[in-house]
């Protein structure tokens, strides 16, 4: 359990401290020490293994840990998923103790806030946008808006009654009024109750709810759940916190791993703050670092870490701790961009070096478009993560359908068989379309598999809201040898040899809607984010021009960002040393550009 680790691992793998918090930085292994803790633990005795639950936040993460256990030799007895995923298996299988009907997880919450517009629409209670002739808030782009503030309200626990006053507090903007989007939220929440529907979110404070309010079930639970971890802890909201301090009761045997430094969800319900309050909410508890990076080169620690309010010189250990100094480039506009960035990922693929070992990083999805025109025109392969439009293709849909009918775990596991089968004979040298179905079998055997791991009264039906809670938040890299063009918020959690930082544009980079403190920092993590995806090489680009759709062209200014890059960079060249002197050096001179603006 302890080869190869250094002291500091070593210590947090075999800590007796419970509550625990782990504060492991980029490359610091942290979820190799989560996943061996728990396999020390269950090897010395202090932890039962069938009563182990490690919580993460995507089904990708989920997946990880699982096959990390493995690796470890921990069989199927410790339970790992998400925490929506945990949260509806131990639903289903309250309602089935109770035999009561299980929860149906709403298949589309914009579609039920589209009906709830239009009735209220029609019944006036929506007044009309000035100058608009039909009700408003009816376009997609407001359903979208407001689901994205519904989700924001439920990951914080807010009720429609205190959601004006709750948004203008955290400084939320929309393109709705703040007192339409709680009018909507209400009636959301009375349409989706009279449909005894449940969404993603209320999962979490259902189950959350269930563990206070039912004492028995309560002790229950926390028996079977006795071990808790949780990887990624700088992502949780309040909704999870209140859910895992219900799980884990007074006297917590609790263990969780997390960088605030990577703190970038709060746009989205998560709170960053609740890292560094652990202490705080659990009482007791004890606080460990992971501070070496074994991943990225000290050029690229140093110059990413220039945009972070602190002044902590990277640690590197590993093979390669050197390595060329980062890239700073500007371009006349995004098309130069793209092409010029096409051509030097071509350069760098090379023997030794396949194309999947290459990334190209944006702020956003519209931004990855001239980059996939550009290696289309190069011929070069690359690939957008975190599509799941595999769900719809021919052979995948037609097993899903069968799959929903499925009236028993027997009868989902061995339909689950069948698909692996059919994957196996589905071959990439057949062709394209097969080799495609192939692979989409297989990651829905997966699912399935997944699924009735975490599910004691598993069902077809249950499959169906099963993916609802899980589907959306994961990402398949599907092994073919291909660049990968990615958001920054996506790319978190993976890495690659050579990546490209692109569009680093003020509005962009920090993005236009950040006006506050709290969202600017979290702008500045997001960054430090992309750029240490990098193992040897970085390269970071911006455009004088982008086009944002056809005809429209806007004039750019560098990210404010640059200059504490460009300073770190620069001392970097002229001080040619590698020396922690060297980059604390450069850490100093960049934060005073980022504090000068």
């Amino acid at each position: 359990m302890l080869a190869g680790c250094d002291e500091e691992q070593a210590e947090a793998i075999t800590s007796a401290a419970s509550p625990l918090c782990i504060l492991a930085g980029a490359g610091a292994g942290k979820t190799r020490v989560l996943t061996r803790r728990i396999a020390w633990r269950v090897l010395d005795g202090s932890a039962l293994e069938p009563h182990v639950l490690t919580l993460t936040f995507t089904r990708k993460a989920a997946g990880e840990l699982k096959s990390r256990l493995a690796s470890l030799r921990l069989g199927e007895a410790v339970t790992a998923g998400t925490f929506h995923a945990i949260a509806l298996a131990e639903l289903r299988r309250l309602a089935a103790e109770r035999r009561r009907p299980a929860p149906v997880v709403l298949a589309s919450k914009a579609r039920l806030i589209g009906e709830v517009l239009d009735g209220l629409g029609r019944t006036g209670q929506l007044p009309k946008r000035q100058g608009a002739r039909s009700p408003a808030y009816s376009a997609s782009r407001s359903v979208h808006d407001i689901a994205g503030e519904i989700e924001w309200a439920k990951a914080w626990l807010v009720s429609p009654p205190e959601y004006e006053r709750r948004a203008a507090a955290a400084g939320r903007t929309c393109s709705i009024p703040p007192a339409m989007v709680g009018e909507v939220y209400r009636a959301y929440e009375i349409e989706r109750r009279k449909r005894r529907l449940v969404d993603f979110e209320d999962l979490l404070t259902l189950c959350a709810a269930e563990l206070a309010e039912d004492q028995s079930y309560a002790a229950s639970a926390r028996w079977r759940f006795r071990h808790v971890f949780v990887d990624e802890y700088q992502d949780v909201n309040s909704a999870q916190l209140a859910l895992l301090r219900q799980w884990c009761g007074e006297e917590p045997d609790l263990c969780v791993v997390g960088d605030p430094d990577q703190a970038i969800y709060g746009w989205n319900g998560s709170d960053p703050r609740a890292i560094l309050r652990f202490p705080q909410d659990f009482a007791g508890a004890s606080v460990l670092r992971l501070r070496a990076n074994y991943r990225s080169t000290t050029e690229i620690l140093t110059v990413a870490s220039a945009v972070l309010d602190r002044q902590e010189v990277p640690r590197v250990k590993g093979p390669a701790p050197e390595g060329p100094i980062p890239t700073l480039r500007s371009y006349e506009n995004d098309a130069a961009e793209a092409s010029s960035v096409a051509e030097l990922a071509r350069l760098s693929h090379r023997p030794g070096r396949s194309w999947s070992q290459i990334a190209v990083l944006a702020r956003t999805n519209a931004q990855l478009s001239s980059f996939r025109r550009a290696f289309e025109v190069k011929q070069i392969p690359y690939r957008a993560l975190g599509d799941h439009l595999f769900l719809r293709r021919g052979a995948v849909a037609t097993a899903l359908t069968e799959l929903s009918r499925a009236p028993n775990a027997t009868v989902l596991s061995a339909l689950a068989a069948d698909l692996r089968s059919e994957a196996d004979a589905s071959p990439d040298e057949e062709g394209e379309t097969q080799g495609q179905d192939g692979d989409g079998l297989a990651e829905l055997a997966e699912l399935v598999e997944d699924y009735l791991r975490t599910d004691v009264v598993a069902t077809g039906a249950g499959f169906r809201s099963y993916l609802e809670t899980t589907i959306r938040a994961g990402d398949a890299r599907d092994g073919a040898d291909a660049v990968d063009l990615v958001t920054f918020h996506r790319a978190k959690g993976l890495e690659w040899q050579v990546v490209f930082v692109t569009g680093l544009e003020d509005g962009l980079v920090p993005i236009a809607h950040a006006r506050d403190e709290a969202s600017l920092a979290e702008e500045r993590r997001l960054l430090y984010v992309a750029c240490t995806r990098a193992e040897e090489e970085l390269h970071c680009s911006w455009s004088k021009e982008r086009s944002f759709s056809p005809g429209q062209i806007s004039s750019r200014q560098p990210s404010p960002y640059l200059d504490a890059l460009e300073v770190a960079r620069q001392r970097l060249t002229t001080l040619q040393g590698r020396s922690s002197a060297v980059a604390r050096a450069a850490l100093e001179a960049s934060r005073r550009a980022l504090a000068s603006g």
